[in-house]
């Protein structure tokens, strides 16, 4: 047989990318390409539609390997993160059989809120028959009662003999106050963390102080916001603790990294990695030899973000939850918390809890996410994203160090009021849909009832303190959904639920695309949809409206076939109905002048513009 020389890649000769670049144009049709195809992101840079290997010439993290400095490819050489839940329970017997359970089910790392009083034999009820070589356990304390159960917490260890063998944290957070209360942690932060290190001075792998920038993503800040401020804080840490007398070394060692996960899932796994790379080259400015050294490792703790969640349509939760989680795996994280989809309204059921888990489960033990180190090294895309985001989270660090570093920020409310500029911006795109919150602002289950759902507040583990005068600006956590949830509630509590009437006429595809954006959008105040095929006149479609008792009548047609029909069905309506046109046609200056004033599009704010529908009909 003769040899088949044929060589594949022959067949695909190389392509430019200005041959690229000249085939879009051509598909644009003389379109601006960087209007039409060019995203700017919420972060700041552009990014393009295209990336190809020329993209990474100038790139200076690539030449590493996974567990080498600077770490952006992983501090580990597997990627076996943890799956971690925080128990719930009264008392100690009741936090035991919660971790039990959940230990049984695939949870390896636990969270424990010690803010009620602590003392030895509580400690050991609830770490009863926990194997603690095995799962890591990480404590949650007010920051006022830190040093009593750090005592607690560390004699107990030394007593088992766990001193080499435990993994785990106590979360040291004086921070929280001035994020959520504006106001300051009245204690001298150095002193009590200096006797921190003392009192778990021979536990090396208990980790004590807190960079809790969740917080900060379930506030609705950016990206690059949130890695900014993580690196300003953690430096906060050293430079305060190096100035007390401690080793630089030593307390990054100490450091762990609470962050959230929001649903940009190309950007997320690009954040951890470059917070990775940042985080080693800051550690290494005070430790010089940090670059063989495992304190400039940064341990992440990732949770899913609360700021998407939503009360209407909380099953779509579990989406959001999913690709956040995956981001977070795939990045190469230590740990990575999923919450339950139900948290926003009650106490997560086993039912919740058990699907979080599993959600975690699926992605280590069926999609073997554990098995590969950094997937998305290489990638042109993710590798470009990583220097992007990195740049611009080293551009906020450097300016929050500039004027005096992140206490001294965060003291002046200058980080909250950023961060809540950034909430501002983006409860402003919810409402204009430039940002999606699927089953709430796109796409709502319109028939769901939510009153009778209650609100789960949770341990606050904030000292119970309260804004006072002279308190900075504090966080806002109003969800993204909040306010689109309040109008429907809104709907709900006065007992009235308006019918809107599809009137659907003329031009069939342009007829049955408008009503279905229409019923999207009144669906998202909790109307009720009362869509039709079709009328042969504007009469039949009044009366049949009228038959119906609606409320709103919402023409859909065509823009040329507007100029004719919505003024005669305006005029067949008489003000029995409030009349809406779906569209934006030229003709609207015209329409207006007739006394036409609603029209639905999508330039529209539908939050707003739903508000003050229901104004008018729930009075």
């Amino acid at each position: 047989m003769a040899e088949n020389k044929e060589k594949l890649f022959d067949m695909f000769p190389p392509i430019s990318t200005e041959e690229w670049l000249a085939k879009i144009n051509v598909d644009l049709k003389g379109a601006d390409y960087q209007k039409k195809l060019v995203w700017r992101t919420n972060e700041g840079f552009d990014v393009q539609p295209l990336y190809r290997a020329e993209d990474l010439e100038k790139l200076t993290h690539l030449n590493t390997l996974p567990g080498e400095f600077p770490y952006v490819r992983g501090t580990r050489t597997n990627n076996d993160w943890r799956i971690r839940q925080d128990v719930n329970g009264e008392t100690a017997q009741e936090i035991n059989d919660h971790a039990r359970h959940i230990i049984d089910r695939g949870v390896d790392s636990i969270g424990i809120c010690v803010c009620n009083k602590l003392d030895k034999e509580s400690l050991a009820t609830a770490l009863a028959g926990i194997d603690l070589k095995k799962i890591e356990v990480n404590f949650k304390c007010c920051p006022s009662h830190i040093l009593e159960a750090g005592k607690i917490i560390a004699g107990y260890i030394k007593e088992q003999e766990l001193q080499n063998d435990f993994r785990g944290s106590l979360a040291y957070d004086p921070f929280k106050r001035l994020f959520k209360h504006g106001m300051a942690y009245p204690k001298d932060i150095a002193a009590e963390a200096k006797e921190l290190m003392e009192l778990f001075a021979e536990i090396p792998y208990m980790r004590l102080f807190a960079v809790d920038t969740f917080m900060l993503n379930n506030a609705g800040a950016y990206i690059t916001q949130e890695l900014g401020c993580a690196l300003a804080w953690g430096a906060q840490w050293l430079t305060m603790l190096t100035e007390a007398g401690l080793k630089a070394c030593d307390v990054a060692k100490r450091i762990k990294f609470n962050m959230g996960i929001s649903s940009n899932y190309f950007m997320e796994i690009a954040k951890f990695r470059a917070g990775r790379m940042l985080w080693a080259e800051i550690v290494k400015a005070y430790v010089p030899e940090a670059g063989n050294c495992c304190c400039s490792k940064m341990m992440v703790h990732a949770k899913t973000s609360e700021y998407n969640q939503t009360i209407y349509d909380a099953h779509v939760n579990m989406l959001r939850s999913m690709t956040e989680t995956m981001s977070a795996a795939l990045a190469g994280v230590d740990s990575i918390e999923t919450l339950p989809f139900d948290l926003q309204y009650q106490t997560p059921d086993e039912f919740s809890e058990r699907i979080a888990r599993n959600q975690q489960i699926m992605l280590r033990e069926e999609s073997h996410l554990n098995k590969v180190v950094d997937p998305a090294g290489g990638s042109y895309y993710v590798e470009t994203l990583t220097a992007s985001i990195a740049e611009v989270a080293w551009k906020l660090f450097n300016e929050i160090i500039d004027n005096g570093g992140f206490l001294a920020e965060l003291e002046k409310g200058n980080i909250q009021k950023a961060v809540n500029e950034s909430g501002a911006k983006r409860h402003t795109d919810v409402a204009r849909r430039k940002e999606i919150l699927l089953g709430t602002n796109q796409y709502p289950n319109i028939n769901e009832t939510a009153l009778q759902k209650i609100k789960n507040e949770g341990c606050c583990c904030c000292c119970g303190t309260k804004a006072e005068e002279g308190a900075v600006e504090a966080l806002n956590f109003d969800r993204a959904a909040s306010q689109f949830e309040n109008l429907r509630l809104a709907t709900e509590r006065s007992g009235k639920r308006p019918k809107v009437f599809m009137l659907t006429i003329g031009n069939l595809a342009m007829r049955l695309a408008r009503a279905q954006f229409s019923g999207n959008f009144f669906g998202c105040a909790g109307y009720e949809i009362i869509d039709n095929l079709g009328f042969d006149t504007v009469q039949a479609g009044v009366d049949a409206a009228m038959d119906k008792g609606a409320d709103i009548v919402v023409l859909c047609s065509s823009d040329d076939e507007y100029a004719t029909l919505a003024p005669e069905a305006f005029k067949a309506l008489d003000g029995r109905a409030i009349f809406v046109v779906a569209g934006a046609p030229a003709c609207m200056e015209e329409l207006k002048a007739q006394g036409i004033e609603h029209f639905v599009h999508v330039r529209v704010n539908v939050l707003d513009t739903l508000e003050g529908f229901n104004a008018k009909l729930l009075k």
